[in-house]
């Protein structure tokens, strides 16, 4: 089991419910566990939940909610497993949410930091073993105008098991 942080952002639900038709359709490891989300935490094994929510709850004090658009999907890799993923990647909000990345890997979890990839803030909508199919669906999306407005708010920390998450606790923003 581990443990994860992330933001289930508050948009509309006209633009959930395209989020989802599309994960529905094309995410075959996360569609079912998850909801969409932004990942700030990525999993840590061996870290005591308490330990976690308490330094999530110091590191993130006094740290207002903020807005962010989305308007583009790009291709994206993660260290986790051999699949090619598109990513919708914030224009606006992007710096908040690297920003509100780095203050969490602090303290009791600053040995987790992955410094060999890049962070990039994303809400995962698609995943393969083909990278030419979620290059031809990043292809597809990015040839019509869209724009997901939403709002980070709160902070989850979750645990994880197989292809089944619950939450911890909520963390609000300020």
């Amino acid at each position: 089991m581990t443990t994860l942080v992330v933001s289930y952002p508050s948009i509309s639900s006209d633009s959930l419910a395209w989020i989802q038709d599309i994960r529905q359709e094309h995410d075959e490891l996360n569609f079912r566990a998850i909801d969409p989300h932004f990942t700030l935490v990525f999993p840590i094994a061996d870290l005591d939940r308490e330990q976690l929510v308490s330094h999530v709850k110091q590191a993130i004090s006094g740290t207002n909610s903020f807005e962010f658009v989305i308007r583009c999907a790009v291709l994206g890799n993660d260290a986790f497993s051999e699949y090619t993923h598109v990513f919708l990647v914030p224009e606006e909000g992007y710096s908040n949410i690297v920003k509100l990345h780095d203050r969490l890997y602090t303290g009791v979890i600053a040995n987790e930091l992955r410094l060999d990839l890049p962070f990039i803030p994303h809400i995962g909508i698609a995943n393969s073993l083909d990278a030419r199919s979620c290059k031809e669906l990043v292809d597809r999306l990015n040839d019509r105008p869209f724009e997901i407005c939403g709002r980070v708010d709160c902070l989850d920390i979750i645990w994880s098991q197989a292809d089944r998450v619950g939450t911890i606790t909520s963390v609000n923003l300020t």
